[in-house]
């Protein structure tokens, strides 16, 4: 399968167009919408999300990943297989932590000419395309690289803040919920939070903090939302201990 993870919105052409050329060329392919809503040109933050989200799929998905504020510029353009899952996208930190936690890891700079690609949309004109070789499974043209080429080893394992924030107005963080003690308080925006197992342990309108399906930390509200409770954005600092 092809998963899509970008953050070009729901709306405007540009997740059809990269559909539209990939079933170019793999007609049969499953395409999986992942995320569309990743946060906006912000590859750190998309790398804990999208190294999260990876885990729960099978060895061979191909995860065609754009979120790439230098589009056109000096970025390399990068595929990756870390533990027989395949990541194609910017080389610009999108692929650090899924990298960062694989047991095995190759990594490839993509051969491209400027002659065949638009300066602003490599996820159409050649990430898209790149993935639909690998569904197909013909090899591409790429000099391999060490593992540990354009990492970004400033980035912490346990990301404190948060990454992601849904509809719903619940805060995704970069901190996996087994790096806690669920006896923590969690201090954001100078309000600290209790953690629950789920929505209904805490009554109508209060705040908390939880491990979620993909076993990250997040702040939610029962029944309302953490973003409008608490002021989150994307980037907002949070950080745990004793209260």
């Amino acid at each position: 399968m092809i998963v899509l993870f970008t953050d070009f919105g729901s709306e405007g052409p540009y997740i059809g167009q990269m559909k539209a050329r990939i079933l170019q060329s793999a007609p049969g392919a499953t395409i999986i919408d992942l995320f569309s809503d990743a946060p906006m040109q912000d590859p750190k933050a998309c790398s804990y999300l999208l190294a999260a989200y990876a885990a729960e799929f099978p060895v061979g998905a191909i995860f065609l990943s754009v979120v790439d504020p230098g589009v056109g510029g000096s970025r390399a353009a990068v595929a990756m297989k870390a533990d027989g899952k395949w990541f194609v996208g910017p080389g610009n930190g999108l692929f650090e932590m899924a990298a960062r936690q694989a047991n095995s890891l190759s990594k490839w700079e993509i051969n491209y000419s400027d002659s065949d690609v638009s300066a602003s949309f490599h996820g159409r004109d050649l990430f898209a395309p790149l993935a639909a070789r690998l569904e197909n499974g013909l090899e591409f043209e790429g000099e391999p690289r060490p593992v540990d080429w354009e990492s970004c080893a400033q980035w912490p394992d346990q990301l404190g803040e948060v990454i992601y924030l849904d509809h719903y107005g619940n805060a995704m963080t970069g901190i996996s919920g087994g790096f806690v003690n669920p006896s923590f308080a969690l201090r954001v925006n100078d309000v600290y939070l209790r953690s629950a197992r789920t929505y209904t342990d805490v009554s109508e309108g209060a705040a908390f903090w939880y491990v979620n399906s993909i076993g990250l930390v997040e702040i939610a509200v029962n029944q309302g939302s953490a973003a409008d409770l608490l002021g989150l954005k994307i980037g907002t600092s949070i950080n745990f201990g004793n209260c």
